[in-house]
């Protein structure tokens, strides 16, 4: 019996739980109907007028007034829709006359052309745009021809791969694996042999990365830096020699990062630049006249980068000895040297290079080898 009682208990109580759920969800929604009647009658949107109640035993209301009644009860209904017309109508007027009639500027806005790279033709030689080294030391070609054309790039003049340029008459190059530390000549041929590169570009990849290297555009009219080192070491510039002649010529003689120039300076005065050869070699010659024996000096031979600015800079203190009296002196070639060069840094003049030619017994000036010795007349003149 106590099982029947509490069953019967468990039943009614869930029933009067879903009572008052039903009975919540009624008084839910009338609420939500009572609220919804209660807005519209505020706002009369779309109401009719109430019509008043007859009432017998009263006088009766005249026309006038009823009629007057009546538009006061239309009016006070459709305020809302009536307010937003007049506020359309206003944006209206405002538009058409006040804002039309009102002063506009004019900005007149002058025609630029914009200058666009034409593709070249096949009668013009191909040209280099960037040639860049890569972290890894790979490098990055790119350059401009005629149109839809096979174009080959050269290395150390053996052809190395062929491109084909874009609607534009652009290219661009990249080797598989990157180049190995070493000086490099890059150029450019098209599918006619005759469509070559005036300007070549050179290549210097340091044996410490890409940061420490440079490459140079090389055309008729000198070399430009298209990249230059960003950082630079102790042993990228270095001084091997300093000869001072009778004549009173200084010559002074070093190795430096290939391609770029170093400057020659005696106690701060800039007594002139050259430019280092492929192989890291610079040798320069300046007239400073007689120095005074037991002085001491200020030697600096600074090397600058594309921009002109001094990357590195050595500084040789030194006490000028009583000369020698020797009428000659002697010089070892060095790889990248040549005749003419010898021969304007001793001699002044670069066409006297036969000078020297004579003195040693070369038969072709146009070959000497590193390593070997050349005696320099120094007074000859």
């Amino acid at each position: 019996m106590a099982n029947k009682n509490n069953m019967g208990k468990t039943k009614r109580s869930t029933d009067n739980m879903i009572d008052d759920a039903i009975a919540q969800q009624n008084d839910w929604l009338e609420n939500r109907r009572s609220y919804a009647r209660r807005f519209l009658k505020r706002f009369h949107i779309f109401a009719k007028p109430k019509e008043e109640p007859k009432v017998v035993g009263k006088p009766a209301i005249k026309n006038s007034e009823v009629a007057a009644k009546k538009n006061n009860n239309t009016l006070h209904s459709y305020w809302f829709p009536i307010l937003c017309a007049i506020l359309v109508l206003l944006v209206a007027i405002w538009v058409a006359f006040i804002r039309t009639s009102s002063p506009q500027r004019v900005v007149i806005v002058p025609v630029v052309t914009e200058n666009v790279a034409q593709p070249m033709t096949e009668n013009e030689a191909p040209s280099f745009d960037i040639v860049r080294i890569e972290r890894d030391g790979n490098i990055v070609v790119a350059g401009r021809w005629a149109p839809n054309k096979n174009i080959s790039i050269m290395i150390n003049g053996k052809i190395v791969a062929t491109e084909m340029t874009d609607a534009n008459g652009e290219f661009v190059y990249a080797p598989k694996k990157p180049l190995a530390a070493g000086n490099y000549t890059l150029s450019i041929i098209g599918a006619d042999e005759n469509a070559k590169s005036s300007n070549k570009v050179f290549i210097y990849i340091s044996e410490r990365g890409y940061e420490n290297s440079i490459s140079l555009l090389m055309t008729p009219d000198g070399s430009t830096v298209l990249q230059a080192p960003s950082m630079v070491y102790g042993d990228d510039l270095t001084v091997s020699k300093i000869d001072y002649l009778d004549t009173g010529r200084i010559i002074v003689s070093g190795d430096a990062m290939p391609r770029l120039r170093v400057s020659l300076w005696l106690d701060d005065k800039f007594l002139g630049w050259t430019r280092v050869s492929s192989y890291r070699h610079f040798g320069m010659g300046a007239d400073i006249g007689k120095l005074e024996p037991g002085r001491e000096y200020k030697l600096a031979v600074r090397m600058h980068d594309g921009d002109g600015h001094t990357i590195a800079n050595i500084t040789h203190q030194f006490t000028m000895p009583k000369p020698t009296g020797d009428d000659d002196t002697y010089y070892t070639v060095r790889r990248g040297d040549c005749l003419w060069i010898i021969a304007r840094n001793f001699m002044r003049r670069g066409i006297l290079f036969s000078v020297i030619a004579d003195r040693n017994n070369i038969e072709n000036p146009d070959l000497i080898f590193p390593k070997q010795k050349l005696q320099i007349p120094v007074l000859s003149k």
